[in-house]
């Protein structure tokens, strides 16, 4: 009886194992990739270094730059633009892709153009602010590529500003997740304008061709593109109770193939996966010993945030462990490295980042100076192998 009265409690009262990780959704795609916001986590990637053409993907990169020159005080939304002959929306270039409808000679502001690119995806839009911002296409597609050095977009290289076909037109979906990262990050007012519907110019309503907006309340950008060359590609965010993932889905079949790729990994995400922050720049993490200074304890911690994303589940389980330098000599300035500060999840570093002073100590006068020479020494002789 009492063998049986065991199994039967074995049975309605398991040990329970940590949560298993389902294998992530298969996408019909070229290229694609799913990545947190906050810390930089890749979830879910395949082919996410391979260089394809990016369409007009491209103009998340026109829009990135526009944003920072108008946040810079170089250009300002009610400036004018006079549209040449190559931004007119009957440039033979143009014929059959996306078009916000302007006519050379007339002048169209720059808030205009920018909804423009944004939600209409023009082609012409897009010329139009090369021009204005660079005096022409060519010069404004150099400004493109020096932007991509600055972002670290190591495999991506500018021809024009819209993203029609050019064999040397090229990107690849991880750099398009780090480019829409730092558009989100960097310029929240501009990014806002990703998520409207439609834009009317010239007495025409045209729709934001990102369904997902419609589908989705949780997603608010970014943008969708398509050539032959290119296929249908969506790069697609969304924030759900205070997490943001970025989805780019590459080279699909079809606009509901796209749509289809985005939400599987959006819904993935969100659903296995959690963003947690340890701790923020203003936590005290540690109280160390200050040597020669005339403190004796210093406040230290980190220099910024951090982010983890981890399976949901896991989170109190990540473990801090700070890691002291042997013997810390004033002076001491805010920002001084003074340690390390180590998570880890069963075994494994999630992250490692410098434990920074958070004060300024300077130092002792001779005599106190030279009291901690001799317990340094002290420490150094009896208590060698100590460490905090």
């Amino acid at each position: 009886m009492k063998l049986r009265l065991l199994l039967v409690f074995s049975f309605i009262c398991p040990v329970w194992a940590e949560p298993i990780l389902p294998a992530p959704p298969e996408v019909a795609a070229v290229a694609y990739i799913l990545v947190d916001v906050a810390s930089g986590k890749v979830l879910v990637e395949r082919n996410a270094d391979d260089q394809v053409p990016p369409a007009s993907l491209t103009k998340i990169m026109t829009g990135y730059i526009l944003a920072d020159e108008i946040n810079s005080g170089h250009v300002s939304r009610q400036d004018a633009v006079q549209v040449s002959a190559n931004a007119w929306a009957q440039n033979p270039l143009f014929k059959g892709s996306s078009l916000m409808w302007i006519e050379p000679g007339l002048e169209v502001s720059v808030s205009d153009l920018e909804h423009g690119l944004v939600v209409s995806s023009g082609n012409d839009a897009s010329v139009a602010l090369a021009e204005f911002l660079s005096d022409s296409e060519e010069i404004f597609s150099e400004k493109m590529n020096r932007y991509a050095e600055l972002l670290s977009l190591d495999s991506t290289y500018y021809v024009n500003s819209h993203g029609l076909p050019d064999k040397e037109h090229l990107t690849t979906a991880r750099d398009l997740a780090s480019l829409s990262a730092a558009l989100i990050r960097n310029f929240p007012e501009h990014y806002s304008i990703y998520k409207k519907r439609d834009f009317t110019y010239n007495n025409i309503r045209q729709y934001n061709r990102n369904t997902l907006l419609v589908d989705d309340p949780s997603v608010d950008g970014l943008k969708t593109g398509y050539t032959k060359e290119a296929g249908y590609c969506l790069v697609a965010s969304a924030e759900r109770e205070g997490m943001r993932l970025i989805s780019v889905v590459l080279g699909t079949s079809s606009p509901g193939a796209r749509k289809r790729g985005a939400r599987k990994l959006l819904n993935y995400g969100f659903r296995f996966f959690e963003t947690v922050s340890r701790f923020s720049e203003n936590t005290e993490l540690a109280l160390p010993r200050v040597w020669q200074g005339d403190k004796e304890i210093l406040s230290a911690g980190v220099s910024t945030p951090v982010y983890l994303t981890v399976p949901r589940g896991v989170s109190e389980d990540i473990e801090m462990r700070v890691i002291l330098n042997k013997q810390i000599l004033a002076p001491v300035a805010v920002g001084d490295t003074v340690g390390r500060v180590t998570l880890i999840l069963d075994g494994e570093v999630l992250h490692e980042t410098p434990l920074t002073a958070r004060e300024n100590i300077l130092r002792s006068d001779f005599f106190s100076r030279l009291w901690d020479m001799i317990l340094m020494w002290l420490n150094s002789v009896f208590l060698p192998s100590q460490s905090s």
